[in-house]
């Protein structure tokens, strides 16, 4: 078969199972599978795909079939332009979550060089640390996780992007045992309701961690536990950010100011969703 002849296969196999975007996906695992890029795709369309490549695509798009990610079938997804690496218990960064690294980012305009200190609350793959450490040069950061395997992947991730004198990673149950103070705080914790974790996408349902999604009845569960201690993390002038629910920012920033925070702004997402909430001691 040539490759063009596998991209049509796959694109049907992949639409005939559901997925939204069947041509981008088979192409994406394909072009993996082969080490070629688009262009090298198109070029290279009539070009012959033998057995054994044609049997290791086979099994990847097999994969997706059943709703696995592409992401995980990868074992890796890019996140503020850098690569991160999975596994079973970190949660998969999404291009939302991005919206954290830029509202973190515009108070830190004059203060970018600076020796500030960042931690971050259930960090998974540790890529809201990482990201905003790669963009603060003199910055250091602690990313805590109750997963132990999240703890090893984040740890690996710093390692491959050159930033592990500079990120510290370690297990634990959000802000037990911590005895120090930060420059800035920041978190993705859970926050879906228990009930509606069922009617997920298989995607996520079925493939990141439960636990980076169950956020109790309501989905707040793990702000009221945090937010009230906050004060006691932060520096003069600190901050913290935390990412909502599209429908929880309301209470997230009231939870802020019945706590005695300063300057509480809700920022949305590029889809124009509420997507975190900053907050000033």
């Amino acid at each position: 078969m040539t490759l063009s002849d596998v991209l049509a296969t796959a694109t049907q196999r992949l639409q005939a199972a559901g997925i939204d975007n069947p041509s981008f996906d088979a192409r994406l695992l394909i072009g993996t599978a082969l080490n070629l890029d688009r262009a090298q795709m198109l070029a290279r369309a009539r070009d012959g795909v033998s057995a054994e490549q044609h049997a290791h695509i086979k099994k990847l798009i097999a994969r997706r079939e059943v709703r696995e990610p592409v992401a995980r079938i990868l074992g890796m997804r890019e996140f503020w332009g850098l690569p991160f690496a999975l596994n079973e218990a970190t949660l998969e960064p999404r291009p939302d979550s991005e919206t954290l690294i830029e509202t973190t980012l515009k108070p830190l305009a004059d203060r970018k060089t600076e020796r500030l200190r960042l931690l971050d609350l259930g960090t998974g793959t540790g890529c809201l640390l990482l990201s905003l450490l790669h963009e603060l040069p003199n910055a250091s950061g602690l990313g805590i996780d109750l997963a132990p395997r999240a703890v090893e992947q984040a740890v690996q991730n710093a390692a491959t992007l050159g930033l592990e004198k500079r990120a510290s990673f370690r297990t634990g149950n959000w802000l037990d045992g911590i005895d120090e103070t930060f420059d800035i705080i920041v978190s993705n914790p859970p926050y879906i309701r228990t009930d509606e974790i069922p009617a997920l996408m298989p995607e996520v349902r079925d493939h990141d961690p439960r636990a980076a999604h169950d956020g109790g009845a309501d989905g707040l569960a793990p702000y009221r536990h945090l937010i009230p201690q906050l004060k006691n993390f932060l520096n003069p002038n600190g901050f913290a950010i935390f990412e909502v629910g599209h429908d929880q920012a309301q209470q997230v920033a009231a939870l802020f100011a019945q706590n005695s925070f300063q300057n509480i702004e809700i920022h949305e997402d590029l889809s124009g969703n509420d997507r975190c909430i900053s907050a000033f001691v």
